[in-house]
């Protein structure tokens, strides 16, 4: 029988080397990606969640009312489950959370609902035992009393014992562990540091990226051990260089600060330098600028051509109110004015100490995250749902809870919904804040966007392809050309339409002035801003007060926009946020009117335009 060789068959029989090479490259050389999440690495994601929520672990929170609930209540109910708050009201979410770290305050953490247990822990610690039996008489504004001037003191006397501190720690970041579900729902361990400095806020919360052992191997660092916020930053230090692990600090409520907040000067009373600004937005990357004790982005005796900045606004005093506000204060308070004072801080020194992202966060003291308007619990169990709320006072002694506004939640765009994602996505600046609603917003910076893009259905691909998102920062100039924005909105569907998309630019001049413009970039309803006044007008209202109700018959669902800077100079420092409002609503004191039948005194008001900000993103010449 006679073979038949054809060249092809020779090549089979004989193993030719060329044929073998191509089928060696086809099975380790890599595959051209096919599939566009995996191509892309920068593809994100909305997640929404509270970095500030305290339980009866709070001392604040416990010496108010709140004995029942717990960091699990806590956590079931931001994911979705039903929880009864402690006046006995079943309260649940419309829509669970991506996210939740309960940070109650390392202050005696734990410390009175295991005296009002009767822990024998404390058996030997004099002021536990005082404590305790103040407890028992039910005398708990003498207590609240004695913690306030405890909170802030060194004095040994005043420190709970080691050993407790060590271990309701231990169980805080345990509990986190078990909530904890990569790709489901986060949990953070968290916890806040309270440095009230004669009355005056600096608080921090302090989030971990890291769970399991490494939190657990450290205690909380107090305001017994120091109300320097420097102090807190080499803390920080330690634990990440202890452990291999990361942590950050997230500041609020600069408000309350009577002007410490962003001060020009540090504690030591010396002026902020190069090294100060360096720490600072080392462990500072974002700042919370709306929650439920008054709204932090602007105030209207400092952007008086701003006729959005004057919302929710607490303005009396410190957070103790036992020193007024003085005009002088409000520049190192808000979060727009902050930024301001960082451009001064960063042509003086070189690095910009207030460069830090937005977010908002509840605050809330009840063990319930809750932030919309037809939905709130208050902060307080005095200012839960209830006839009596508006004019309760808070904590019994503060301010009536009507001034309490519902803000606010943390929108965070992240690859997935991981403690590692989301923590990184803090740190790089990639959030925003609302005042409540889920409104969805992208912002990108860059200098060759084009008309369209903002309309492409791969937009936030475009968005991080030619630029930069919010947090990010634009240098390098291009001859001829000013920055461009992309941006886009979307209302929360369960809410109120939008009104409009502004920008807001903050820019420092050629002899060390600094200046704030807003710009109406996209305007619902085909409205057009006023050539001659400069304003656009209003969207109009729709509320029906008696009701509670109002109706999306005016503002958009949507609104996008690809905005130049008209008045871009190369040559000087800048930053741009994006402010989204929506259309006039009820506010929770109008729900609260209608369903319990109250008929609310003037001053109370009773309508609100929820928001969004942005993180802002920097102009570097």
């Amino acid at each position: 029988m006679r073979i038949l060789t054809t060249p092809m068959l020779v090549a089979f029989v004989c193993g030719s080397p060329s044929l073998m090479a191509q089928n060696e490259r086809a099975q380790t050389a890599p595959a051209r990606e096919y599939s566009p999440p995996v191509r892309d690495a920068k593809v994100t994601n909305l997640y929404w969640g509270d970095t500030h929520l305290h339980t009866r672990n709070s001392a604040d929170a416990f010496t108010a009312g709140n004995h029942s609930l717990t960091p699990d209540d806590a956590f079931r109910f931001a994911m979705g489950q039903e929880v009864t708050s402690e006046t006995g009201v079943r309260a649940r979410l419309r829509l669970p959370l991506d996210f939740l770290a309960v940070s109650d305050h390392a202050e005696y953490l734990g410390v009175f609902a295991l005296l009002n247990a009767g822990d024998p822990t404390f058996v030997g610690w004099d002021i536990g035992r005082r404590w305790a039996e103040l407890l028992k008489r039910g005398d708990s504004k003498t207590l609240g009393k004695a913690f306030a001037e405890a909170i802030q003191s060194s004095e040994p006397q005043y420190r709970q014992p080691e050993d407790t501190r060590q271990s309701v720690w231990r169980k805080v970041v345990q509990t986190a562990d078990r909530y904890n579900a990569p790709g489901h729902f986060t949990a953070f361990a968290a916890y806040e540091w309270t440095s009230m400095i004669s009355g005056d806020n600096l608080h921090r919360v302090v989030l971990f990226r890291d769970g399991g052992e490494k939190p657990s191997t450290v205690v909380p660092f107090s305001a017994q051990d120091s109300t320097d916020p420097e102090r807190l930053w080499e803390y920080l230090d330690e634990y990440e260089r202890s452990t291999g692990g990361e942590v950050i600090a997230i500041a609020h409520n600069g408000n309350v600060s009577n002007g410490r907040m962003f001060a020009p000067r540090t504690l030591a009373n010396e002026p902020l330098d190069a090294d100060y600004a360096r720490r600072r937005i080392r462990w500072e990357p974002v700042y919370e600028v709306t929650q439920v004790k008054g709204d932090g982005e602007a105030h209207p005796a400092l952007s008086p051509t701003d006729e959005f900045a004057d919302f929710e606004t607490w303005d009396e005093g410190n957070i103790m109110l036992t020193a007024p506000k003085e005009p002088s204060m409000l520049p190192y308070e808000y979060a727009r004015s902050g930024l301001l004072e960082g451009l001064k801080h960063e042509a003086q020194v070189g690095t910009n100490p207030f460069k830090f992202g937005l977010i908002g966060a509840t605050d809330s003291h009840t063990g319930l995250a809750t932030a919309e308007e037809d939905n709130f619990f208050g902060k307080f169990p005095e200012s839960e749902p209830q006839a009596t709320r508006t004019t309760n006072k808070m904590a019994g002694l503060l301010q009536e809870s009507w001034q309490l506004g519902a803000s606010g939640l943390a929108g965070v765009w992240a690859p997935e919904n991981t403690r590692e994602a989301l923590f990184d996505s803090f740190k790089r600046r990639e959030v925003y804040a609302t005042t409540g609603p889920r409104i969805t917003v992208r912002f990108f910076g860059g200098w060759d966007y084009e008309p369209n893009d903002v309309l492409r259905p791969d937009f936030a691909a475009t968005g991080y392809a030619k630029g930069v998102p919010m947090g990010g920062e634009l240098t390098r100039a291009r001859a001829g050309k000013a920055p461009k924005f992309l941006v886009a909105a979307m209302k929360d569907p369960d809410e109120a339409h939008l009104d409009r998309i502004q920008i807001v630019k903050g820019w420092l001049d050629a002899s060390g002035e600094t200046h704030e413009k807003i710009y109406d970039v996209a305007l619902s309803d085909d409205r057009r801003v006023d050539p001659k006044t400069g304003k656009a007008p209003p969207v109009g209202n729709t509320v029906d007060l008696a009701n509670a109700t109002y109706t999306n018959s005016i503002g958009d669902p949507e609104l996008t926009a690809v905005w130049t800077d008209p008045d871009f100079d190369p040559k000087l420092r800048a930053f741009y946020y994006v402010r989204v409002l929506e259309i006039p609503k009820p506010r929770w004191t109008a729900y609260d009117a209608q369903f319990f039948g109250l008929d609310l005194p003037e001053h109370i008001p009773t309508t609100v335009q929820d928001r969004a900000y942005t993180s802002p993103i920097w102009y570097q010449p």
